[in-house]
């Protein structure tokens, strides 16, 4: 459709198209007009790459979504990056865009939680107090029990109704991970526009709405005492139970309900991503989905996959039921935030990682941040000291090498790239473009001076090496990653 609608164009300055594959076309301009693409470059400069591709159309992402049960882990913060990366390349793509977090404050990892503080609680003032089955272990558990002692002056606590004091246990340990999560997410630059609460789904009873929304459109049914949803009408593989025999909901009701108040807000597109624990659970959330109203095109769920830590060549030992691992706090304040970004975006979301810590913090261009900035950061530097000013009032026909040529070429690109992470939802399309522009430019630079004796060519070469800075720099702006313009 994109090669026919060109193709309609009688003036348009493209040659030729390839499909490549992937979703991608290689668009090959004529020469007398491909100079014209780095002068609509610097002119557009920081809006170079947006478009109205979207329509404005509301789109709701929702990302992390973690359990306020301890601290963000890498595989959070792997989600983290890809959905806030998500959400900028969507709204460069003219959507508009909501950021939300889906907060798990009720059911029974909170009572949980809230039991395994009370029950180091109880340790931290001597009385004997074992922990629950499959509760939390964590030091961190213990540092909130202490907290509760110690900042908040409860050492009486235990002298309360049971009840009373375990729901405090549990209210406080909330609030201090979310604490935690929020400075982390901040530190990431990743931003929420809005904290979705579970627990408001049952104090505003809308778990009961949803349902009745489902029963009079025909999509639930009894049987032997459990509600169901009817989810094989819409490709499922089984129908899902609702609400057992004892009236206790299952997780889908709730989950029902959070959507259909997406549907209620006016959201036209659905994206999620979830851990890769819950790819089974795709098929029945889409089926809900489409029960309330939502055309198929409309849901996107995503899985992001794990992410294995490496360092020097070997992989860092996780153990998260004994209450050991790796935070995302302990990842970035080692190898940066930058860097963290990166890495968690330059691979397909739906394929596991492979963290190279050595490698991320490697100041050499084995790195692929670093060989990013560093490319930005060297056409900053080449521009600071060449003692002209960048205009557009240059000889275009002066750029006639392969090296020029293909650079040019890549850097029209831009704005199709976002387009395309923004249709398919995947964010490494991105960073893997970013880095075929410093490539070519690595290659341009390397076979062609860019100050020279003569005037023109220099002013030339120059309106060029600033065009590639502009799409460094909104590229790597699209990724949550800074531009420095020097290193």
């Amino acid at each position: 459709m994109i090669i026919a609608s060109i193709e309609a164009l009688g003036d348009s300055p493209v040659e030729r198209m390839e499909i490549a594959g992937g979703g991608f076309i290689n668009f090959f301009f004529r020469k007398e007009d491909l100079g014209s693409v780095i002068v609509a470059i610097h002119l557009a400069d920081r809006h170079y790459g947006s478009s109205d591709y979207g329509k404005g159309k509301k789109v709701i992402v929702e990302f992390v979504s973690a359990n306020p049960t301890g601290p963000m882990t890498i595989a959070h913060g792997r989600q983290a990056a890809v959905g806030d990366s998500l959400c900028r390349i969507l709204k460069a793509a003219g959507y508009e865009v909501h950021a939300e977090y889906y907060l798990n404050d009720a059911g029974r990892q909170m009572n949980l939680l809230a039991r395994s503080v009370w029950a180091r609680y109880h340790e931290l003032l001597g009385i004997e107090m074992a922990l629950p089955e499959d509760g939390y272990k964590g030091e961190y558990v213990r540092q909130i029990a202490r907290d509760i002692i110690e900042k908040e002056k409860k050492d009486n606590l235990h002298q309360e109704p049971e009840d009373k004091a375990i729901e405090y246990c549990g209210a406080y340990a909330v609030k201090t991970i979310m604490s935690w999560i929020e400075t982390d997410l901040a530190k990431m630059g990743v931003h929420f526009d809005h904290y979705f609460s579970e627990k408001t789904l049952y104090e505003k009873k809308s778990v009961e709405h949803a349902l009745e929304v489902l029963r009079q459109k025909g999509f639930l049914f009894e049987n032997e005492g459990a509600l169901w949803f009817r989810s094989t009408d819409f490709g499922d593989d089984k129908d899902r139970v609702v609400k057992k025999s004892t009236g206790e909901y299952t997780y889908l009701a709730p989950d029902i309900a959070y959507h259909l108040s997406k549907y209620e807000r006016g959201y036209e597109v659905l994206v999620n991503f979830w851990g890769p624990d819950h790819h089974g659970y795709i098929p029945r959330l889409k089926a809900a989905c489409q029960a309330l109203g939502y055309p198929p095109e409309a849901i996107h769920i995503g899985i992001v996959q794990l992410t294995t830590l490496f360092r020097e060549g070997q992989p860092v030992r996780m153990s998260t039921r004994a209450g050991e691992f790796v935070t995302l706090r302990e990842l970035y304040d080692e190898v940066g935030v930058d860097a963290t970004r990166f890495f968690f975006t330059m691979r397909r979301q739906e394929s596991p990682l492979d963290f190279d810590l050595d490698l991320a913090k490697a100041q050499s261009q084995e790195n692929p941040v670093y060989y990013l900035q560093y490319a930005h950061a060297r056409i900053a530097s080449l521009l600071k000291f060449s003692g002209e000013k960048v205009t557009t009032e240059v000889d275009l026909g002066l750029l006639s090498s392969k090296e020029e040529g293909e650079l040019i070429g890549c850097l029209s690109q831009f704005p199709e790239m976002i387009m395309a992470a923004s249709r398919l939802t995947e964010p490494y399309r991105l960073a893997d473009y970013l880095r075929q522009v410093a490539a070519c430019f690595h290659k341009f630079y390397s076979f062609h001076r860019i100050v020279t004796e003569d005037k023109d060519l220099t002013r030339a070469r120059l309106l060029l090496s600033d065009a590639t800075r502009i799409v460094l720099r909104n590229g790597l702006e699209l990724l949550g990653i800074s531009q420095p313009e020097s290193m």
